[in-house]
């Protein structure tokens, strides 16, 4: 630990020369200039305005480069951001290439927890390699752990290997869920459960792996991990249910991401359907529920999407008296085929469902095809029947009590 720090306190020293702070001045000088132009509203109005940036910095460093060469200065560092910013322009060029084949949002996303923190890396990599080389630093004493002595490259290896083994996981799983559904013919949802399960092994595999690669002691590692694994199974056994719950929905494909499911008497749809809690998305109040997987195994679940994605839903209505019900019966089922949203087949219904006290109960029955448009839909044919009814004369009435008085004797 301490040989590292006296490595930082040359490499301060290194900096504070100064045909090297200059460099670093008119270095970050661009970057400053560059990240306004990325953040200025006007600019980003522009299609593709990183690339743009991107290839207007690297022009700008290319001549502060020639300008220190011509004034016969040092332009190592800026020589080496030229390299790097040449690398974004490349690795834009694919992000925008992978844009065209892959669904934005699901790249933008591996960009940001994959590619932007494994340069940001190599960036560190590129500057220390530069500075004092990458095989003196790495081979520094750090710390000790479990009894072995833990340099700078294995204590480096320990905390970034497995969070890129995590996130790059995912493209490998990707492919060998495509090659099963191809090939095999797994289904969505097995193809998502198996996807998820190779996952793990990978991760699991991998860790073991770069345990192995930095030396641990495999029997303290081991007697560590049983004393947890005892400690652990009390305190985490409803994740556990919930880990054993999400693999069964997605092998049995009871519940789906993009299901419809009815919770607490509202219809919700699953966004989402991880090893731990399904993601349902509420349309009345844009809100996303994050509910246990053991939820789905321990109370009972209405699904609108189990065969089909259509729904039937019903209005009631109230009819006065006075008015034929052979007048009323199509004037309803003629308000439901007028909607674009109603289904013909199956075709709508209508039915005297009952005589109440004041008026007489109609039940509309129509089916959709989407289970989150229901309450839409549902007011447009309000609406449309107080219009139709207002126009052909028909009373939706008022409750009505006829009180009779006794004869005083």
């Amino acid at each position: 630990m301490t040989d590292f720090l006296y490595v930082i306190q040359g490499w301060l020293g290194m900096v504070a020369r100064p045909a090297v702070l200059l460099q670093v001045l008119v270095i970050v000088a661009l970057a400053l200039g560059c990240r306004a132009l990325l953040i200025q509203p006007r600019f980003r109005r522009v299609g593709r305005h990183r690339l743009l940036v991107r290839l207007g910095c690297l022009g700008a460093l290319a001549l502060a480069e020639l300008l220190f060469l011509a004034l016969g200065l040092v332009a190592g560092l800026i020589d080496i951001a030229a390299q790097l910013v040449l690398m974004t322009v490349l690795l834009e060029l694919l992000r925008l290439l992978l844009r065209r084949f892959v669904e934005p949002a699901a790249v933008e996303h591996f960009w940001r927890m994959a590619v932007r923190p494994l340069f940001a890396l190599l960036v560190v990599l590129v500057l220390i390699q530069r500075l004092d080389g990458l095989e003196q630093i790495s081979g520094l004493p750090m710390l000790n752990l479990f009894g072995n002595q833990l340099t700078v490259g294995e204590l480096t290896q320990l905390a970034f290997l497995p969070y890129f083994l995590v996130v790059w996981s995912v493209l490998p799983v990707a492919i060998a869920g495509w090659i099963g559904h191809r090939l095999v013919g797994i289904s969505p949802s097995n193809r998502k459960a198996f996807e998820l399960i190779v996952r793990y092994v990978l991760i699991g595999m991998g860790v073991l792996w770069i345990a192995s690669q930095i030396g641990l002691n495999s029997t303290a590692i081991t007697a560590i991990a049983g004393g947890l694994s005892v400690g652990l199974g009390f305190g985490v056994k409803e994740v556990i249910s919930n880990f054993v719950s999400g693999i069964w929905l997605l092998f049995e494909g009871s519940v789906r991401p993009g299901d419809v499911l009815l919770y607490e008497g509202d219809p919700c749809e699953v966004r989402r359907l991880s090893l731990r809690a399904a993601t349902l998305w509420r349309s009345t109040d844009n809100t996303e529920l994050v509910i246990p997987n053991q939820t789905f195994f321990t109370s009972a679940t209405t699904t609108f999407t189990g065969t089909d994605r259509l729904r039937r839903s019903t209005i009631n209505v109230d009819v006065a008296y006075s008015h034929d019900p052979e007048v009323v019966l199509p004037l309803l089922e003629k308000i439901a085929l007028a909607n674009e949203r109603v289904l013909r087949d199956p075709p709508p219904g209508v039915f005297l469902l009952d005589y109440g006290e004041s008026a007489i109960v109609y039940s509309l029955r129509y089916y959709i095809a989407d289970p989150m448009a229901d309450p839409g839909i549902s007011s447009e044919l309000r609406r449309a029947i107080w219009r139709e009814f207002a126009a052909h004369g028909i009373e939706i009435p008022f409750p009505q009590r006829v009180l009779h008085q006794a004869p005083s004797t």
